[in-house]
């Protein structure tokens, strides 16, 4: 089996990895002290109904509890919500991640898409509205997208949300990346659940505080009977105990996310610099990664990795060809890394 997302560590061992977007900052301190100490609960089952996670998950949400369901990561979300769904007919954007589109064929659901186009960087307009139409059941939407790090704005989001209600669609909104926007709340759909039961808001600790191998996402929706059968469709003890202790220790960690917001916000801006400085087209990229086009060398990325480095690829999102590469943002050292061996590379070395 391909592998098709970035991240494969595992089958380059000692590999620099700009391919997954994770938190430059790595786990949180406050989540390995927490995770060190409770060790010996370990061997007892995790709490089945997230107690602690869900109270404290809540209190910085501003959301109550009966409208949050918990997953092993966003992936298992994403294709709970399908299967619960069943939806006939949807549309997901293009490029975009690639698991809306499995989860929905999955079940058997036929999918169009709306193109981001190069003419316009990539950016989601008001084109959008028209093809919501009466007979799409579910709608995807990533927000900031990857891979481009657009965002959708608010004014649009309504403006989607209003249609989608009037045509009777459940849009999913995944948010991510949200996080590590300079100015997150203004893209939130947080404040459109209540007025919106027919939105499922996607969240993870997975890239914000650098939880991708304990697994731990959750879907907000103020229809409390899809929260209610989301909670009924998970396996048993999905969530397990390592993922709740750090949840709960990361979202009680004001200073983490305001760290980590500061330095990607600051190597983001030295990266995106030092690609434009090398002839590289660098589109939207406000999120915790680089979007760009190299047009030569073709499979740039198989050089990196000869190099030691890897990055993502996207000639196998729908929309993009070989030329277009996603970059992580990371910490100026490996930045730097990452940088030279790109220009030794466009040098023909």
């Amino acid at each position: 089996m391909r592998y098709t997302h970035g991240g494969d560590v595992y089958g380059h061992p000692g590999i620099l990895d700009f391919s997954a977007n994770i938190s430059p900052l790595g786990l949180p301190n406050s989540a390995k002290r927490a995770l060190m100490d409770t060790i010996p609960q370990w061997g007892r089952y995790p709490d089945p109904y997230c107690r602690d996670l869900t109270h404290a998950l809540c209190e910085r949400e501003g959301v109550p509890e009966r409208w949050v369901a918990f997953g092993a990561g966003a992936a298992e979300l994403i294709f709970r919500a399908a299967h619960l769904l069943r939806p006939a007919q949807a549309l997901v954007m293009a490029p975009t991640f690639c698991e809306y589109e499995a989860a929905l064929a999955a079940e058997g659901c036929r999918v169009r898409h709306y193109l981001l186009t190069r003419q316009n960087g990539f950016r989601m307009d008001e084109g959008i509205l028209e093809c919501l139409t009466a007979d799409l059941d579910f709608v995807a939407l990533c927000n900031p997208n990857n891979p481009t790090g657009e965002v959708i704005g608010r004014e649009l989001l309504q403006s989607i949300l209003e249609r989608c209600k009037k045509n009777d669609i459940w849009l999913l909104v995944d948010e991510c990346f949200l996080p590590f926007l300079d100015d997150p709340d203004t893209c939130s759909g947080i404040g459109f659940l209540k007025a919106y039961p027919q939105l499922l808001l996607l969240r993870a600790f997975t890239k914000t505080y650098a939880m991708a191998g304990l697994r731990l996402g959750y879907l907000l929706c103020a229809d409390e009977r899809f929260i209610e059968r989301a909670k009924a469709s998970a396996p048993p003890w999905n969530i397990s105990t390592p993922a709740q202790v750090a949840g709960v220790a990361a979202l009680r960690d004001a200073d983490y996310l305001r760290q980590a917001r500061d330095a990607v916000r600051e190597e983001r801006a030295w990266m995106r610099s030092e690609l434009e400085k090398l002839g590289l087209e660098v589109f939207g990229s406000r999120a915790n990664y680089l979007f760009f086009c190299c047009e030569q060398p073709a499979h740039l990325e198989q050089a990196l990795e000869q190099a030691g480095i890897l990055i993502r690829a996207c000639g196998d999102y729908v929309g993009l060809d070989g030329r277009f590469y996603r970059a992580a943002v990371r910490l100026r050292e490996e930045n730097c890394q990452l940088v030279q061996a790109i220009k030794t590379v466009l040098k023909g070395g």
